[in-house]
């Protein structure tokens, strides 16, 4: 029988091996920005449907593991699987976002454009906070997934 544990060490393995796949999925649509010539605010909007995708994924397959949300506790309201679960997504979005910024610096194609070739610190503090609004959705559903299989 699978345990908490199990499933949580299942997440982990399946978050490490979307990794290469987000990069792929980012790498094409910002090639098909590039192809239509919508490469205005192309980071911002490549990042955030990237992973929205991957954070809905994620949440589809969280619902396949065999977890015992009875057996966790809850506190203020926040199931001990959810703050599990969230963790093994350590870094995950950070490291994304580093792989973008990597992505547009070295392209060729951006360099004519300087918003998107380097992009600045607010631009990127924006992208930032649409992203913590996705983590924050993200979150709160995951959460309110444990809380009603008690």
């Amino acid at each position: 029988m699978m345990t908490n544990a199990d499933s949580i060490a299942q997440l982990c393995r399946y978050i490490a091996e979307r990794k290469p796949v987000l990069q792929k999925q980012y790498a094409r649509l910002l090639a098909q920005d590039l192809s239509r010539q919508q490469w205005d605010g192309c980071l911002q909007r490549n990042v955030l449907t990237v992973l929205e995708q991957a954070y809905d994924e994620a949440l589809a397959f969280v619902k396949t593991l065999p977890f015992d949300s009875a057996a966790s506790p809850v506190d203020q309201g926040l199931s001990d699987l959810t703050r599990q679960a969230l963790s093994a997504f350590n870094g995950f979005a950070d490291d994304f976002l580093l792989f973008v910024v990597d992505k547009h610096r070295t392209s060729c194609a951006l360099s004519n454009f300087p918003d998107e070739h380097k992009p600045d610190k607010t631009y990127l503090n924006a992208v930032m906070r649409d992203i913590a609004g996705l983590w924050q959705n993200f979150a709160l559903t995951l959460n309110a997934y444990f809380l009603e299989c008690r």
